[in-house]
Parts: C-alpha cells; structure tokens; sequence
C-alpha cells in the first residue's frame, strides 16, 4: 500500500510540472477541453480557442515550427501531426518526449483524444469528450438518404477552377456516411483534392457545404460565396441547397466537432424540410 501511495505521489508530480508545447490547432484544443490547458507552454500562430491560447508563446506556423523555440521553452512533452514527424525525431535525439497523432479519419480523432488523455491523465475527460460525439453522430442518422454531398474549403467567388474539396481519406467523408449518405466526390486522390467547373459539375451534388471561416475577414457576404454554385447545372443549384459554415471549428478536427455535427444534422435538416 505504501508503495502505491509513493507511485501515485511521483506521478502526480510529474503531470503537476508538465510542460506541453502544441504544434496544431487540434492539439491545441484537445489538450485545452482535457483541461491541462494551463500546461501548454507553446503553441502555433493559428491556435486561436480558447483565448487563453493568443497569450501562449508562439513557435511558429502549422508547417514551420522552429525547433530552437520549442527547445528554449524545456517542454516535457510536444504534440503534433503527422506533417511533424521529422522535427519529431530531431526532438526524440534531444531526449525531448513527443506523441504524433493522426486526425485525418474520425476514428483516428477518436483514438487520438484517448491518447492524449491517457498521457495527461485524463481518461474520464477524453471518454466524455468521445461520448458526445458519438452522441451527435447517432443524431445524424435517418434525417435524409443516399444524397450526395459535397464539402468544399475556401472562399471562391469564382468556380472556374482550384476548388478544394473533401476527398475519401478525411473525416467529412466518415460524417457524410455515418449520415446515411455519400461523398458527391468518389475518387481514390487523398486530402483535399483539386476540382475545377467541369468536376463539380460531373460530380452533380444535391448538396453542397462551404466551410468559409475567413469570409467576414474577407469582406464577403454570403451571397458571394452561394452564387457561383446557384448557376451551375447541378442538383444543389437548382434546389437552392447550397449551405454555409462560417465557423473556425469546422476545419479543426478537435473536441470542437461536437459544434461542427449539430451544424451539419441543421443542414440535413433544413434539405429534408425545403425538399
């Protein structure tokens, strides 16, 4: 019993003086919602949420964090994705602890949480987390049938050509299933692929998502973004099924998809009212 109660002092200590530096947005806010925000001793310029995060000292972007700044903050642990994997290494030769996490696929999101809260001793807070999206995905169920849908990043307010749209290897395409219908974009080309006019049109969605969350930076309005799409030949253009998300959550694969699920069963829901 003594020995137990020893282990369980060290630990204690040793997660009290953890020093985290995280290299995503998504780690940003996993790792926030696990409620060890107060860990974090470094971040990336676009971790934005929570606001506590702006105050977090900055190491870099998404692609180029420097590693002389992370050294310099003596984390005791760094998380990143997968596109970090080599300045993993480097950090490993420096006795640095780090964990790469996948969060291309909802299960890989999942899995990803879990570990995170295993590590910072926070399984209950990652199996709830957990909970409620697989709460919001069974919500989605039987709204509507065997549509095709298309999730499109960016702000065109032309569609003649760089239209980057959700491939079959993301997490939209497991919603858009887990939704009862399917990817208007069937093709083996990973991530994000390309798509011109001719593409979406022979792709022919009945519906069509905008994740937008710079348009108001932009000074656009909605109808810049929605009428491009309303002339093409396509079912989501004749039927006026062409919907919005101006949220910043909705490209950050994070606890913050919970939000990005009810934003996603209101548009199944106002396509089933309207059609």
């Amino acid at each position: 019993m003594k020995k137990l109660f020893l282990l369980l002092v060290i630990v204690a200590n040793i997660l009290a003086n953890e020093r985290i530096v995280a290299l995503s947005p998504s780690v940003n806010e996993i790792v926030f919602a696990l409620g060890k925000g107060d860990k974090i001793v470094g971040n990336t310029s676009y971790c934005r949420y929570p606001k506590a995060s702006l105050k977090i000292t900055k190491v870099g972007g998404y692609f180029n964090p420097s590693l002389e700044k992370i050294v310099a903050l003596n984390p005791t642990l760094v998380v990143m994705q997968e596109n970090n994997y080599k300045l993993s290494q480097k950090l490993q030769q420096l006795g640095i602890k780090t964990k790469v996490i996948k969060i291309d696929r909802l299960s890989n999101i999942k899995t990803s949480i879990l570990e995170i809260g295993k590590i910072l001793g926070q399984n209950k807070e990652a199996k709830n987390i957990i909970e409620s999206i697989d709460i919001e995905l069974e919500k989605l169920k039987n709204i509507t049938k065997d549509k095709k849908i298309l999730v499109v990043m960016g702000h065109n307010t032309s569609l003649a050509s760089r239209i980057f749209v959700s491939g079959q290897n993301l997490y939209f395409d497991d919603i858009i299933n887990a939704s009862g219908n399917t990817n208007a974009l069937q093709s083996k080309r990973k991530g994000q692929p390309v798509l011109n006019m001719e593409n979406i049109i022979a792709c022919n969605p009945d519906i069509v998502v905008l994740l937008s969350h710079s348009m108001h930076e932009k000074g656009l309005s909605r109808d810049d973004l929605i009428n491009p799409w309303r002339e093409l030949p396509i079912n989501a253009g004749k039927t006026d099924s062409i919907y919005i998300i101006d949220k910043l959550y909705a490209g950050i694969p994070s606890n913050r998809l919970v939000y990005f699920l009810q934003d996603f069963q209101g548009i199944l829901n106002d396509y089933k009212h309207n059609n």
